[in-house]
């Protein structure tokens, strides 16, 4: 089976979460070839073309547009049998990109997969499948939090608290984290805002912190989260995507409120949990939930098959 994934990418490069997916697909033996699209309107509209003729000449049994915009471009090019992923972001930022989407899933696209419940019924596509993202256990495991804060050179007598998060993304919600972190008022604690760093680095920094924070104001299914829970890392977060499901009753992982004070009384709970407890049964959780990326890979394999049929 040859599929052709296609989605677009501010930094030049096909973003990590799209690209774990598609490598999890090429272990599970699916040929994956990747299509980049230039952001900005100009670089959707050109690529129109592009992507027609690289569909007819690459031989493609199908292909998986990743996001919204990528999904309208590859139907537009003409692409079929097409699946689209509708992955959060453009589900939750505006009205006229749902509105969009719900026409394209009834009329262009042959399969229409969301990461949770709460994206399927905002966008009111009845039909679509729920396929969360999935996360790569091999990479994302447990080390001893003294080799990874050697690793990185962190303090081993600090407690430390991850803020993973490109800048300059306001729907991440930073300042909540530095008010919470400022409420709790610890001078043991220390917040490391993360960003810029490569995903194959990611699995040492969750091994060294003692907590993750999101506090996100919306989110559909958060790889960050589930990476995080491999490694056995306590998380407190706010109640976005499908985290409450996610998380179910397992020890260790805090839903809060958005205000500071309540943000900074969860994380207090984390805290004493790192340090009477210590780290988590979050993979094993994983594990069960079948959100290992090889579990994922069967799933899309399972509907790629159905598409060609």
């Amino acid at each position: 089976m040859k599929v052709l994934f296609i989605s677009s990418g501010k930094s030049g490069k096909v973003g990590d979460v799209v690209k774990n997916q598609g490598e999890s697909l090429k272990a599970a033996g699916v040929d994956i070839d990747y299509y980049l699209i230039k952001p900005g309107f100009l670089g959707y509209l050109s690529s129109i073309p592009k992507i027609r003729r690289t569909y007819r000449r690459g031989n493609y049994d199908l292909v998986h547009a990743h996001y919204s915009l990528s999904g309208f471009t590859a139907a537009f090019a003409g692409c079929k049998p097409l699946v689209v992923s509708l992955m959060g972001s453009d589900t939750f930022m505006s009205k006229w990109l749902r509105l969009l989407a719900r026409f394209f899933y009834r009329y262009k696209w042959d399969v229409t997969i969301v990461k949770t419940q709460q994206m399927k019924e905002l966008v009111n596509i009845t039909k679509a499948h729920i396929i969360p993202n999935g996360v790569d256990i091999k990479r994302f495991k447990p080390e001893p939090k003294t080799g990874a804060r050697k690793y990185l050179n962190y303090p081993e007598d600090k407690k430390l608290i991850l803020f993973i998060s490109i800048p300059n993304r306001p729907e991440k919600n930073p300042e909540l984290a530095e008010k919470a972190i400022k409420a709790l008022n610890n001078n043991e604690v220390e917040l490391k805002h993360i960003y810029n760093v490569p995903n194959s680095e990611i699995p040492h920094y969750l091994n060294a912190a003692d907590i993750l924070l999101l506090t996100s104001k919306w989110e559909g299914s958060v790889n960050l989260v589930k990476e995080a829970m491999a490694c056995k890392c306590p998380v407190v977060a706010t109640d976005v995507g499908d985290l409450k499901w996610l998380f179910g009753d397992e020890p260790g992982y805090y839903i809060a409120g958005f205000s500071p004070e309540d943000f900074a009384k969860q994380i207090k709970s984390a805290l004493d949990f790192s340090k009477n407890i210590g780290r988590t049964k979050g993979r094993e959780r994983i594990i069960a939930l079948e959100l290992d990326s090889s579990m994922v890979a069967q799933k899309i394999i399972s509907i790629y098959r159905k598409v060609l049929k």
